[in-house]
């Protein structure tokens, strides 16, 4: 006798339905607070870990002493950053070998949500007040905090953007993920502008009684920043489930060289990553002396949450439309149009940088296509791992998409490096005032902080248009040839 299973009812196939689109939504909504409080720790971590250097750090030590640490820290964040460039690659790997009940990538959001949230509070107290007792043993516990810091950082953002592909195959659906990731982390990223001085000013008047942004402060910002960047990777971790499916394969495990060897050849990958780190690098260099342009170029520090403000808006407005135009407006035309306003943006801070009005449009024009340029990039990127796949055989997620926060890592670098020069070459620290400024100070820092990166946006946009060649049809198509492969091993 032989049974059969009956057909679902049609009541019952609109509750699957419903059901599957509620599990949906609240996946979509885990993995989009994961990057507001990444990328608000991002933040905190990179730029305004140098701004409460250059502030606050020293500020019990003689002027040219300060300025000697303050070089020497930011030489050391640089060569840290960009040593453990070779590393991500390798915590990608390690990533895409992991095999836990809970997945390969949640476990490592858990794990990327305790250990930089503890190292975060401690390099802003300037390791619990060592530097006030012995700068030697102070620089050697710098150095080993900040490189756990940014290694289990890295941890967290490469299983973060890794989880994309394991989310879904369907390049549009992806572009859904990316747009709310990006979207949150623009609100992160900026929010923390907002916010910052007034909560450093708050605290250090509570604890110190002075109308300053002094060390109290500070500390209470990366106690703050920490909590939140805690709770945020948590959702992520116990709010998400990955798909299992023939593209994404079995369990074969890739050996460490062999991450190196997955960047290396995919061609796409490495053109889209040249384009995207000139971009990085030109963006970071500008949005990391904001501070100074508005505290000793314009004289205006009251102002400066207004640089928070804008990123904010033109983000909510921009990122939620990313889906709907690429409907209609190809990725490599939204990227063309996002880099030409940035160089308008550009041209309009070299003009006048001490003009607050023409300085708040230049913000807008500069902050407008942030979203949608780095979506383009994202996407690109994730779209690369089926091309790699199809060229070398094997399926690498966290190892090719180790690559952008490599190269975010790559910028982070370069923007320490560019406000420790920046402030300590235009005379913007200690005690220094915008009355203090002379036309060299003003010509050093419109020179690095516009004029350089300027002409970084404009061969990033050669790149692009020059050698990156996926797009949305290309990816259909190569979907389309990895699953005719895959089903004709398994007949």
């Amino acid at each position: 006798m032989t049974t059969t299973t009956p057909r679902p009812t049609p009541q019952s196939a609109t509750h699957q339905r419903h059901t599957k689109a509620k599990s949906s939504a609240r996946q979509r909504i885990a993995f989009a607070i994961g990057n507001l409080g990444q990328a608000a720790f991002y933040n905190a971590m990179s730029t305004f870990f140098m701004t409460y250097t250059t502030t606050a750090l020293f500020a019990r030590t003689d002027k040219a002493v300060a300025a000697r640490m303050i070089a020497l820290i930011t030489s050391l964040v640089v060569a840290i950053r960009i040593a453990e460039i070779f590393l991500d690659p390798l915590l990608g790997n390690i990533v895409d070998n992991t095999r836990t009940r809970w997945g390969r990538f949640r476990v490592w959001q858990f794990i990327g949500g305790i250990v930089p949230s503890a190292l975060l509070i401690v390099v802003f107290t300037g390791v619990f007040g060592l530097v006030n007792v012995n700068t030697t043993w102070f620089i050697a516990a710098f150095i080993v905090t900040f490189i756990l810091l940014d290694v289990f950082y890295s941890a967290r953002d490469i299983s973060y953007w890794g989880m994309i592909p394991a989310l879904s195959s369907d390049s549009h659906e992806r572009g859904v993920y990316t747009s709310l990731g990006t979207l949150t982390g623009s609100l992160g990223y900026n929010g923390v502008t907002v916010i910052v001085i007034p909560i450093v000013s708050y605290f250090t008047f509570r604890f110190t009684g002075e109308h300053t942004q002094g060390q109290p402060g500070w500390t209470a910002f990366a106690v703050i920043i920490a909590l939140f960047g805690l709770l945020t990777a948590w959702t992520v971790a116990f709010g998400t489930r990955e798909q299992h499916n023939e593209l994404r394969g079995g369990d074969e495990h890739c050996k460490p060289l062999d991450a190196f060897k997955a960047i290396g050849h995919n061609d796409q990958l490495l053109w889209m990553a040249l384009s995207y780190l000139l971009y990085a690098v030109a963006n970071v260099a500008t949005t990391g002396v904001l501070f100074y342009q508005f505290t000793y170029v314009l004289g205006m520090p009251e102002q400066f949450a207004l640089a928070g403000v804008i990123p904010v808006v033109t983000g909510l407005l921009t990122t939620p439309l990313y889906p709907l135009l690429n409907r209609v407006v190809p990725r490599r035309w939204l990227f063309t149009g996002g880099m030409a306003l940035m160089i308008a943006g550009y041209a309009m801070f070299i003009a006048a940088p001490r003009n607050l009005a023409v300085v708040l449009i230049a913000l807008v024009l500069f902050y407008l296509p942030a979203q949608t340029i780095q979506m383009t990039a994202i996407l690109t990127m994730t779209d690369s791992i089926e091309y790699g796949q199809l060229k070398t055989g094997r399926r690498n997620e966290a190892v090719t998409l180790s690559v952008r926060p490599m190269l975010d890592k790559i910028a982070g670098a370069f923007s320490n490096g560019i406000v420790g020069f920046v402030a300590v070459a235009a005379g913007m620290v200690g005690s220094a005032s915008a009355g203090d400024m002379t036309a060299g100070n003003i010509h050093t820092f419109t020179t690095w902080a516009y004029i350089v990166p300027s002409v970084g946006i404009v061969l990033s946009l050669v790149v692009f248009l020059a050698r990156v060649r996926i797009d949305e049809k290309r990816h259909a198509r190569i979907v389309e040839q990895l699953e005719a492969r895959l089903a004709d091993t398994t007949r």
